[in-house]
Parts: structure tokens; sequence; C-alpha cells
């Protein structure tokens, strides 16, 4: 019987570039084995060698995750959606017995600040709100927020966070301002460019409500000081762009007792949710373990819709204050998947994951660890320079200028292509270089790049693994690096 599956954008490459393909099957594990019969490398991405699926992929039949049915037997029906869930970046509205014995942030016996007069003119639009009220202000006022980036998600949740009067917001952020932020972080501006994101956001912040103390953290996150900096605020929210901070952020607010609010963008989709581990799932029962190194494009890589962190940081806003309200239907329990391009609004149901290694029974995780090495990134560098040749644009230049007989290969995608390229380069999208091997002449001396050098290098190990006998270099930094090194007329981007 005929059943969707949904291919998730960071999957599609692996999938001629569809976004839904129909299968025959009666069970989910059925349905993925005629998925990967036809496209065969999507299948390493989802299933180890032991042909179980990874634990960074998630498979939901409609909204119900088939590690809490019957797994790969799982039956499907006509007109069902099994949809593929990878970590990218439902559930009942009424919280369980765990969660109404957890206490709130704000207590109820806490002496709340009180508003002045220019206050309840500023916020006289929630306090005329039965839901928020004069009561709900003053916990928003008493209430503080810990912001872990001003980058695309934290534009947004920042600037509603400070407008909605929460009375004080923690900044930590540690890159500076580029000229390819302000397609979509709204919170800095073209003056800004080159200077300290926290410092632009800080001052936007402080324009938009002066009463909001900022309270800024010029650094990076790490292991030695997320427990110091998270044990003074009452909410983490987690706009972070990268998986070593994510399950950092995820850690640190169990193991302190926060909820996380969570939010991941790429290209057009988006997630959010909130794990609270006293009340529900933590981003580990989610996804037990992050994906290999570079198989999740970054934004810098894949791109984003300009408007998609503001949908999503706006979520997050919304969920801060609610929990800082003490509502009752906070996503804990729940995960929002957002298509921007074709403006649909997904919800899967999460459940706590008893064997959770920070969360669960019996935690084995009881402090933080390093982050890089669990995500695998520390190994990676060392893993490269051992295997693959790398090349310099400069070195590049004065060789093909000397008449050496290279062929260049580039696979980032079409798109890319149409903005900027080198000279006599031959497009091979990465997710066509297999298919597309015998395009590569193994007689040549070939040097593969992208945009600044990651996607290259795993398009040379997939064809090293796959028996290419052709020499491959790798171009250090991509075109990036021939724009500032060889030809500054190339666009950057």
């Amino acid at each position: 019987m005929p059943v969707t599956i949904t291919i998730p954008t960071p999957l599609r490459q692996f999938a001629a570039g569809q976004s839904e393909i129909e299968v025959e099957a009666t069970t989910a594990g059925e349905a993925l084995d005629q998925l990967t019969s036809v496209h065969a490398e999507l299948r390493r991405h989802l299933f180890n060698d032991q042909n179980t699926l990874r634990n960074f992929v998630n498979v939901y039949v409609n909204d119900e995750d088939i590690r809490h049915t019957d797994g790969p037997n799982t039956p499907v029906k006509e007109g069902d959606t099994i949809l593929i869930v990878p970590s990218i970046a439902g559930g009942s509205a009424v919280l369980d017995q765990t969660a109404t014995e957890s206490k709130p942030i704000i207590s109820a016996d806490a002496i709340l600040p009180m508003l002045s007069n220019e206050e309840v003119g500023r916020y006289s639009r929630h306090l005329i709100m039965p839901e928020v009220g004069m009561t709900g202000q003053r916990k928003l006022k008493a209430a503080s927020v810990l912001m872990i980036g001003t980058g695309g998600l934290g534009a947004p949740l920042g600037m509603y966070l400070a407008a909605a009067g929460v009375g004080r917001l923690g900044l930590v952020d540690f890159d500076v301002v580029e000229a390819s932020n302000l397609q979509r972080q709204i919170i800095h501006g073209t003056k800004d460019v080159g200077r300290p994101k926290i410092a632009s956001a800080r001052d936007r912040l402080e324009d938009i409500n002066p009463h909001v103390e900022i309270e800024t953290h010029e650094t990076r996150l790490t292991s030695a000081n997320a427990m110091s900096l998270f044990r003074n605020y009452d909410v983490i929210v987690d706009g972070t762009d990268n998986f070593p901070t994510r399950y950092l952020v995820n850690d640190a607010c169990v193991l302190a007792g926060k909820p996380n609010v969570y939010g991941s963008i790429f290209r057009f989709e988006g997630q959010a949710s909130v794990f609270w581990a006293e009340r529900g799932p933590c981003y580990r029962c989610l996804y037990p373990e992050p994906p290999p190194p570079g198989l999740v494009p970054s934004c810098a890589e894949g791109g984003v819709l300009g408007v998609l962190p503001g949908i999503i940081g706006a979520i997050q806003a919304t969920e801060t204050i609610k929990i800082i309200l003490g509502a009752p239907d906070i996503m804990v329990n729940r995960l929002l998947l957002v298509d921007a391009w074709r403006m649909r609004f997904r919800e899967l149901k999460l459940r706590k994951n008893p064997d959770c290694p920070v969360c669960g029974d019996n935690p084995t995780i009881k402090e933080l660890i390093d982050y890089e090495e669990f995500c695998g990134i520390t190994q990676q560098p060392q893993a490269a320079q051992t295997t693959m040749e790398e090349i310099t644009a400069t070195e590049l230049k004065a060789r093909l200028d000397n008449g050496d007989n290279i062929q260049i290969i580039d696979v980032r995608e079409p798109n890319e292509y149409e903005i900027a390229q080198i000279p006599n380069s031959k497009l091979i999208p990465l997710g066509q270089v297999l298919n597309r091997m015998n395009e590569i002449d193994a007689d040549r001396e070939t040097v593969v790049h992208c945009k600044m050098g990651g996607r290259s290098a795993k398009a040379i190990d997939a064809l090293q693994r796959s028996g290419f006998t052709g020499k491959l270099i790798n171009l250090a930094g991509g075109i990036t690096a021939w724009s500032n090194e060889v030809d500054p007329s190339v666009p950057k981007y």
C-alpha cells in the first residue's frame, strides 16, 4: 500500500533532491528498505553497519516515534506519512503528575517587583490580558533569561524578550558582526559590521527597553563556565548553531535543573521544543548522539531563509514567556517542525527515555564532558591531515599559470555556482559525486573545492572509499580563499 516518506533537507542531496517519495510498504522498516534500495547513498546516513537506525535519526509514522511503538515493524497503512527527523539543529497539553509537582520558575510566595507608572503604560497590552495581568508582568520583571548566542535565533528572541519586560537578560557570544549576518540577524545593523555581536545586541536591547537589565558574557560557552553561568538565570534559551554547544547546553540544563528552550534552523526548515528534565525529555532523549562531523551543513554552507530565524526565534520567545508566567501548555513533550517554504507546521510527540545517560533513571553523565570530543570534532582535523592532501589558493593559481594539467571539480550546489566560480572548473554537486565519478578523469590531477573546504573534503573521502584511483587534492579554504588570495573580484557569500 502506498505511503509517503518525507525527506529532510540535509538528506535530500542523497535522494535526488526530492522532499517526498512514495513507496509501497506495510511496515516502516519495509518502507525505508524500499527507499534506500533506490537511493543507496542514503542508507549509510540512516543505518549503521549493524543495519539499525542511527541514534541521530528518528523516524515517525504520522506523529508517533517508532522507537516507542514496534520499531521498524511498526505497521503503516495507505495514506500514512513516514517522517525522517535527523538532528539539525506531540503530547498532551496537560502536564503529567511529575510536571504538576515541579517547582514554578517564580515561586508563588516570591516578593515580586512593582511596576512604575511608565512601565504600566509600556506593558498595557499585556496588563489587560487575564493570562498576564499585573501579576504576570511582575513575574516577567522578576525573571532572568540567559540567551546562548545573539545571531539568527538570538536576534528576534532577545528583542521580543526585552520588549516583553523580562527583567534581566544575559547574552553569551564571542563573535563579531559580518555583512552576511545582516540578511537574518535583525538585532544588528550595517553600522555594526566589525563590532562584537554582544555589544551591538546590548545597544539594541537597551534602546528597545531601558527597564531591562542587560548582562553580557563575551566568551565561548564551555564545560568550564556553563554551570556557573546557568546558576544565575531562571531559563536558558539555546540559539546555538553547532552540535557540541547544543549538547553542552542540554546537559548543563539537566544538571542545573533549568528549562532549555530549544530551536534550530536549516535553509527553510526549523525545529522548536522545550527540554525540561523535571517535566519531560531532554535533547539527548530525542537525539542520543550527534551526527558525524560534516553530515549536516552549517548555515554558512547550506544557507538559511532570512525570515526563518524570526519564526523560530519568536516561538522560542513565546515559550520562554509562557514558562515564566506558569502557563500550562508549554512545549514539553512536543517537537514542532516548521517548513517555511511550504508554510506547514507539524507537531510530533516526545517521550522521556528512561535509559537517557543524563536525565534517565540511572544517569551516567553527572558532570559536563568534552563535547567537541563527544561530537567527534577534535579527531577530525588529525584524520583529515593524515589522509588528505591540500593545496592553497595561491599555490593552485601558480600551478595553473605554469600550465600544469589540473582539473578543478566544484562540489557546491548549482545556485552557489551562479554566484561565483573558479575559471575552468566543472560543477558536480556533492550529492552527485559518486554517481558522476566517471566524469572525473582519473589520469589527471584533480583539485576539489567548495565554499570553505568542508564539503570538498567529504567528496574526496567518498570518492576514495568508492575506489577512485586518481590523485585528489582539497582546496584549503575553498572558493572563499580563492577570492581572498587570488582574485578579489570573485564575490564572497
